[in-house]
């Protein structure tokens, strides 16, 4: 290995390493939205299609930490914590802000919303991709009940208990300010669960796929999506808190939201 590339992921690995303490040191509101490792998308650089694709599941595959379901609660009350009250997390959907102590399965409570449903693997909460915290959000339990497996497209009736969100039999439609953060969680999954391992190879589809699996819809919608609703400062910093202290990788369509276009 010529010795500049050693250097270079010598270095990286020293800001990833500092990184992590900076995070623990530090209370979750207080972390800026820092980019990623200098180096950590070398491999995908110059590339496009389905090359692209290969490397950056190869990047976001390599040296992650998986954590338990059980972990999962107390993750999302830092991930998704209400920059105007520490005591309560954003629920994706809906948008409320609703107290981290409500966490749980009953009305009222907030829960663990899969935003890539489970049944379009399969997979279970007992490893990847049922804990990844990249597409696992907190959402009141009815309105995350009211999703369920369903693809997302545009169109439907109002949904209820989360203004803006509109649904039919087949269909969910998030409020217009995660519009995009929707669509860049499916993209980041249909990138790093790609077979292998046991677990599924995730795929985004044109649809409607009816539950089939492993596959989620409806791609044109998700593109739109994405440019519809930018990424924002709220994004970015969810993005760094789960490379910082839970998974140590992220999600590349945050990081650079024009690869959508290349890989998808």
């Amino acid at each position: 290995m010529p010795e500049n590339t050693t250097q270079r992921r010598t270095t990286a690995r020293a800001m990833i390493v500092l990184a992590g303490l900076f995070a623990l040191a530090v209370p979750p509101t207080a972390i800026p939205a820092r980019a990623a490792a200098a180096d950590y998308y070398d491999a995908a650089a110059g590339l496009s299609g389905a090359r692209l694709k290969d490397a950056l599941h190869d990047v976001i595959s390599t040296g992650t930490t998986a954590i338990s379901y059980r972990r999962v609660w107390d993750a999302l009350k830092v991930t998704d914590e209400d920059p105007s009250n520490p005591d309560n997390v954003i629920l994706l959907y809906s948008g409320f802000s609703r107290a981290k102590a409500r966490n749980g399965g009953g009305v009222g409570d907030w829960n663990r919303e899969h935003v890539w449903p489970q049944s379009h693997g399969p997979f279970t909460t007992g490893t990847t991709p049922g804990t990844d915290l990249h597409h696992l959000r907190p959402e009141d339990v009815r309105v995350n009940s009211d999703r369920g497996n369903k693809d997302f497209d545009t169109g439907g009736w109002p949904a209820a208990g989360a203004p803006g969100n509109r649904t039919d039999a087949d269909s969910w439609e998030p409020r217009d300010a995660v519009k995009g953060d929707v669509a860049r969680m499916v993209f980041y999954m249909a990138v790093r669960y790609e077979g292998g391992d046991t677990r599924p190879d995730l795929e985004v589809a044109e649809g409607p796929t009816h539950g089939r699996t492993p596959l989620l819809g409806r791609l044109s919608v998700l593109r739109a999506w994405h440019e519809k609703d930018p990424v924002d400062a709220s994004e970015r910093r969810r993005n760094q808190i789960i490379f910082d202290r839970y998974q140590h990788n992220r999600n590349p369509f945050i990081d650079h939201p024009e690869w959508v276009d290349e890989v998808f």
